[in-house]
């Protein structure tokens, strides 16, 4: 052991141990079925001082976390779709802002009610109120569902948290300063920095960033380099001022959202990110303080359960009340099933001006480790688990949805086509079908914004999910002629189809596949219609450019 402490004590070969048993670690997980972040996390403990002791270099390691982050919330900017955040910019403060003050509520007397001091159960409420944008927006990127409604939902209701954490990180700060500078002072120059930073932002997206990148677009390897250094500028900006480095960084996505590049840009940092975030969950493990949880094991499972079983129901609630589908709402309020590094790091502030001791702090990081492993796995099953719960989630979605009311009238109409998903495919074809005044058609999506979208252009439209096995039921599809799924789910594409078959219905059925191997596996089951986005583009580019062309 003390050879191996030697070693270690020379980062090159520190970080060669970390990313070999990172390696060792991820085959497991792999072989085992479980999320490499869990498998990362399970890492940092094993490296440090709990067990190991390997973790040497963590200033070094924490500087590679914070740039893995920056570049993950970059990514994320630069996906936004500011027509989604428009609609959901609503529901985002409502549930933010909601969930905070429920939890915080509830986690107080729960607190309480185990003896704990009103002090202790205030900073422990509060802990429990934050869940991580990094592990939450790092899971739904792999499972390809950020740009989904529940995602962009999920994405702006946690920055609506990570604002508040900031106050509140302002407020500890001020009090641990004794008085340096006024409370309101901190506040009000972190709100002035931050409108800033908010401004700068916009006038760089407006007249400088669209010039840059095209020149800087003749060298790929120098638009990726520009694109990381103003990610990381901008996150570095934002701590500098007080305000957020993940805001930051989220924010110089956004100003590149416009961008023709930012396909090219994004294709070429997913590695770099995942490479990076390594360090982050490592580095998360390993400040785990393990000798302060053993006394804190029968508390940390009821607030474990408080936070895995009451934030999702409290977001269900609010959401539910909204008029959301219990769909989205239940995928959404997955993602707060669990607390925050913020968490961690509020508690330690709290430790360091005398409001709390180590055993609340223990307390806190157990419930830490406890609910981000298993929210892990509730937010990569989470389709399975709604359909299970599916049934007992109706008492949390209103009747009268949003805008079903006004569908009453549709099914009294026979339509030749029916679109299921109007995303850009969707909408492509119903763009193309207007140029054609005999054929009817309707469309369904779950999308709020684009059922409002469709109601301003007149567009015949029924607010429906996919998922909910009850959409048949009121789907006006028996005299139609071709029905159309563009949802890429080749699961969702075989309960369709089988059963519309199973009621008889005789028209066509189209549904989407992504890649060959899910073509395969929907032509291997009898589905004769297949559509492949990529592949008709390539066929429409030939027909229309290339077909009639001699080459020499």
């Amino acid at each position: 052991m003390n050879e191996l402490s030697t070693i270690t004590e020379q980062p090159f070969f520190e970080f060669a141990i970390i990313l070999a048993l990172a390696a060792l670690f991820g085959l497991i997980g792999k072989s085992l079925k479980q999320p490499l972040i869990v498998m990362f996390i399970a890492l940092g403990v094993v490296m440090g001082p709990a067990i190991l002791d390997i973790v040497k270099s963590k200033d070094n390691i924490h500087l590679l976390a914070e740039i893995g982050i920056a570049v993950l919330l970059f990514i994320v900017g630069l996906k936004l779709d500011l027509r989604i955040i428009k609609s959901v910019g609503k529901i985002a403060l409502l549930t933010g802002l909601g969930q905070v003050l429920f939890t915080s509520f509830f986690g107080y007397f729960l607190g309480l009610a185990f003896g704990f001091t009103s002090l202790h159960s205030f900073y422990i409420a509060i802990a429990l109120t934050f869940s991580s944008t990094i592990i939450i927006v790092k899971l739904l990127s792999d499972k390809k569902e950020i740009d989904s409604l529940h995602g962009q939902i999920a994405i702006g209701f946690l920055i609506v948290q990570d604002i508040v954490v900031i106050i509140m990180m302002i407020i500890l700060s001020a009090i641990q300063k004794g008085g340096e500078t006024s409370l309101s002072q901190d506040i009000i120059r972190t709100l002035v920095a931050g409108s800033g930073l908010i401004v700068f932002t916009f006038i760089s997206m407006k007249w400088i960033l669209p010039r840059l990148t095209n020149y800087l677009a003749q060298s790929q390897e120098l638009l990726t380099l520009f694109s990381v250094a103003w990610a990381v500028s901008l996150a570095a900006i934002g701590e500098y001022i007080g305000f957020s480095g993940e805001v930051g960084a989220f924010l110089a996505g956004m100003s590149l959202a416009s961008s023709e590049f930012k396909e090219a840009i994004s294709s070429r940092l997913i590695s770099l990110r995942d490479f990076l975030l390594l360090f982050f969950f490592v580095s998360l493990g390993a400040d785990l303080d393990l000798s302060s949880i053993s006394g804190q094991i029968k508390p940390a499972i009821y607030f474990s359960f408080f936070v895995l079983v009451g934030n999702p129901i409290i977001v269900l609630i609010i959401m539910g009340l909204m008029g959301y589908r219990k769909r989205t709402s239940f995928l959404a309020g997955l993602t707060v099933a669990q607390i925050s590094e913020f968490s961690l790091i509020f508690a330690g502030l709290g430790l360091a001006v005398g409001h709390i001791n180590k055993d609340i702090v223990g307390l806190i990081t157990l419930v830490g480790l406890v609910t981000i492993a298993l929210s892990t796995y509730l937010i990569i099953y989470s389709h399975q688990i709604f359909n299970f719960l599916s049934p007992f989630l109706s008492i949390f979605e209103r009747k009268n949805i949003l805008v079903e009311q006004e569908n009453t009238n549709l099914d009294s109409i026979d339509y030749d086509v029916i679109i299921i998903g109007l995303g850009r495919f969707g909408n492509r074809l119903a763009d193309m079908l207007d140029n054609h005044t005999n054929i009817r058609y309707l469309g369904i999506d779950f999308d709020p914004s684009i059922i409002r979208d469709w109601r301003e252009k007149k567009r015949p439209i029924i607010y429906g999910d996919i998922y909910d096995p009850e959409l048949l039921e009121v789907l006006p599809y028996s005299n139609s002629d071709v029905i159309i799924s563009t949802i890429h789910d080749i699961n969702l594409s075989k309960q369709l189809v089988k059963d519309l078959k199973r009621r008889k219905y005789n028209g066509k059925v189209f549904v989407t596949a992504l890649t060959d191997k899910e073509n395969n596996e929907l032509t291997a089951i009898g589905i004769e219609h297949i559509l492949i986005p990529h592949s008709l583009a390539a066929a429409n580019f030939f027909n229309t450019y290339l077909k009639d062309k001699k080459f020499n």
